[in-house]
């Protein structure tokens, strides 16, 4: 392991050898931090330090992502949540809170649900349950997304993330629009994970006291998934932001912040 910036990085190994690329910083309680699809542990830059004065934070590049190994397959939500048990595993961290954002909330739910006694407390953001019963973003966002032009294709999904307003004091770069060494391989798999989300029936045997975080302008994933997430989860409470894109947690960092850091307190 080596310790860069205050940030310690090391590599675990999932079940079937896949290396796991894990960075931990801080003191404190750990935190487990889960990034969107198709993103490494850089998504939450801008914000990770903020949990650093009461907790311990670990992020993990997904399989497929930053210095992780990239195996043909599988991929789904399903097998990043058991990649995050076997970082914790590697760690010798037996329970963790567990704050998830966009894909990363689809991970979280596996995680509170399969792994119960691993999970103290889940906070879910910008994400949804998946499958029939969740709220899909609509055609024109699908559209715009699939521009063949890479340049104009980054340009949509930070409008998606971001508020003009916003990106106009904060010029970038933003660390939230995709791990741009990912081979086509695995960016394939990552949305086919995504996509194939569907943690309905698991739900409600979510154990863990649980905040749903959404931005109400949210477009990539639409805020009406907040309440299915929020009904579901048995011990669940729902907060919504107001003017917030799908990234919420750097637009409206105080705010959200705060949020989490009272929950998890």
């Amino acid at each position: 392991m080596t310790d860069t910036d205050h940030r310690v990085h090391g590599t675990a190994r999932a079940a079937d050898g896949t290396a796991l690329a894990y960075q931990r910083a801080g003191e404190g309680p750990p935190l487990v931090l889960l990034a969107g699809q198709a993103n490494n542990h850089h998504w939450w830059d801008r914000v990770r330090a903020d949990f650093h004065r009461t907790r311990a934070t670990i992020t993990l590049d997904y399989r497929g992502t930053g210095g992780s190994g990239a195996p043909d397959g599988p991929y789904s939500t399903r097998v990043f949540a058991d990649d995050v048990v076997a970082v914790l595993d590697h760690l010798g961290v037996e329970r963790a809170d567990v704050y998830g954002t966009s894909m990363g909330g689809r991970v979280a739910q596996w995680v509170a649900a399969r792994h119960p006694g691993r999970v103290r407390r889940l906070v879910l953001g910008c994400t949804s349950p998946g499958g029939p019963h969740a709220v899909e973003r609509d055609a024109s966002v699908r559209r715009a997304l699939a521009q063949p032009d890479p340049a104009t294709a980054r340009e949509v999904l930070a409008d998606l993330m971001y508020t003009p307003a916003w990106r106009a004091a904060h010029p970038g770069p933003y660390t939230t629009l995709g791990d741009p060494g990912m081979p086509p391989h695995a960016r394939r798999g990552h949305l086919a994970a995504s996509n194939g989300h569907d943690a309905w029936d698991a739900l409600p045997h979510i154990a863990a006291p649980a905040l749903v975080l959404h931005g109400d302008q949210d477009r990539l994933t639409p805020p009406d998934n907040l309440a299915l997430l929020a009904d579901r989860i048995p011990d669940a409470r729902a907060h919504l932001f107001p003017g917030a894109r799908h990234a919420y947690f750097e637009e409206h960092r105080a705010e959200a912040g705060a949020l989490v850091a009272e929950f998890l307190a």
